[in-house]
């Protein structure tokens, strides 16, 4: 990735996402649970992992899964990037990518000169087009259980090339709803901590594999 000019891109998650359609959130879950949970979406076949960053903890628990990662050939990205100071701490900390709520060119851009590909969220066709007319082919599109199914279906039309992430309610026993629907990636997060999804969330995974 380069920020030689106006433009930028975000095909480094071609291959990130290109083996499996699922990625974990791990939202304030602590430094040890962290660990556990991201070790288990990776046992599961889900290579991505996200960790927000909104306390002093998120940070360590962070730079904890990136270590393991690692060791796993895996990759863990950042999220709830919405400040400028967040992309330095974050690089440091080991994420090999970024992830924000909404769309901030700004950010996006500033994540480019750090060279970290960027997903940024998007709720609106003005908030799409603007990314694609910055460069970017993925997008965060959240909150994907209130956009609906439909949504991503009508999106597709006017932008036939652009993968679309799914997050914000997403779960084992929706997740294939959304995929049919033209979403490249399902994200969850809760759905980790029960047993009884966690045998649908691998099967899932795996479907690329």
């Amino acid at each position: 990735m380069t920020s030689t000019s106006s433009a930028v891109e975000n095909t480094w998650f071609d291959h990130a996402f290109g083996s499996a359609p699922v990625m974990a959130i791990l939202r304030g879950m602590g430094v040890e649970r962290s660990m556990e949970l991201a070790t288990t979406a990776w046992d599961l076949g889900i290579d991505s992992v996200e960790l927000p960053l909104q306390t002093d903890e998120d940070l360590v628990s962070l730079r904890e899964v990136s270590r393991l990662a690692a060791q796993r050939g895996r990759s863990v990205g950042a999220g709830t990037i919405v400040r400028e100071e967040q992309i330095p701490a974050a690089k440091e900390a080991g994420a090999e990518y970024l992830v924000s709520p909404g769309y901030d060119a700004g950010l996006v851009r500033v994540a480019a000169q750090e060279s970290l590909p960027f997903l940024p969220g998007i709720t609106t066709p003005t908030e799409l087009q603007a990314a694609t007319t910055l460069g970017l082919t993925w997008v965060k599109a959240f909150p994907a259980q209130w956009l609906g199914t439909s949504w991503f279906a009508m999106m597709r039309g006017p932008f036939p090339h652009v993968n679309f992430v799914a997050t914000g309610g997403m779960n084992a026993h929706n997740a294939q709803e959304f995929l049919d629907a033209g979403v490249s990636v399902v994200a969850v997060g809760s759905a980790l901590e029960d047993p009884e999804q966690l045998t649908l969330l691998a099967a899932q995974a795996g479907h690329r594999r």
